[in-house]
């Protein structure tokens, strides 16, 4: 699989470059709503929740900023993984017609998806920058905030190997599309996105189980860098790292395992 991906990285790279282009193709506003969207939602969601979960400066100091890095994350991988998913069954006619490594499909649309996600980073900066300047409350910047890569990187794994297992999924069961929404949903509400799991006084059962989801582990790693400039927990570390590279495993041994059968569902 490594040999052909290699072999075929500039498809690869072409791919990656219809995807993002067929995105904003018939947009007015084009790329410019990689800035757009996250800005909106997060005003939306820092006005509906401020009140509720931002008044406690000693748990959240600046509470747009602590949104915002949740919200950029969950939406990478919402849109990352959902794309990948469709990926192989979108790309059918081409996969009856020519021999390409259909990984590449479901690598490619996550690559994609990361590429605009990296461009959407810019919002953040542009709230870190109005904190730092003109705000009672700066954010802490620290050279530690170089380290934030780290968990976007692993989130980037995270995404690839669920990525392999959802697009396995939907040629085989269609409705896996639609129990994935119903799922992501879920999940933006299981992340601490808007909310700090102290802020929910849950006993201590209900937060394990929060914490047991990676995006927690990879969010707050995230947070730490950019909003605290300090370094992670190493515990989060080695959690997000080692169930991201698991999945990775597992989506790459489930692809090359079914992949032959592809032909016979799409």
């Amino acid at each position: 699989m490594f040999h052909n991906l290699y072999k075929y990285r500039y498809l690869l790279v072409e791919i990656v470059k219809k995807n993002i282009k067929l995105q904003y193709r018939n947009s007015v506003l084009g790329v410019f709503w990689t800035f757009l969207q996250p800005l909106m939602t997060t005003l939306v969601l820092v006005l509906v929740f401020s009140n509720i979960f931002g008044r406690n400066n000693a748990v959240v100091l600046n509470y747009p900023i602590y949104l915002l890095c949740g919200r950029l994350l969950y939406e990478f991988y919402s849109q990352a993984t959902k794309r990948a998913m469709r990926s192989v069954r979108l790309s059918a006619s081409v996969i009856k017609k020519v021999y390409i490594p259909k990984y590449i499909y479901p690598i490619s649309n996550v690559i994609s998806t990361f590429v605009t996600f990296l461009i959407s980073l810019l919002v953040l900066v542009m709230f870190v920058l109005y904190f730092q300047f003109f705000s009672d409350r700066p954010v802490h910047i620290t050279p530690y905030a170089a380290l934030a890569i780290v968990p976007i990187l692993i989130l980037f794994i995270l995404c690839l190997g669920v990525g392999l297992i959802l697009s396995v999924l939907e040629v085989f069961f269609k409705d896996i599309e639609y129990l994935y929404e119903v799922f992501c949903m879920l999940l933006f509400y299981l992340t601490p996105i808007f909310y700090h799991v102290d802020q929910l006084h849950a006993n201590r059962y209900v937060q394990m189980a929060l914490m047991a989801n990676p995006l927690y582990s990879i969010v707050s790693m995230f947070r730490s860098c950019v909003m605290f400039g300090e370094m992670w927990n190493w515990h989060w570390f080695f959690y997000a790292f080692g169930f991201s590279a698991a999945t990775l495993a597992v989506g790459a041994l489930v692809f090359y395992k079914k992949q032959d059968k592809f032909i016979l569902h799409i």
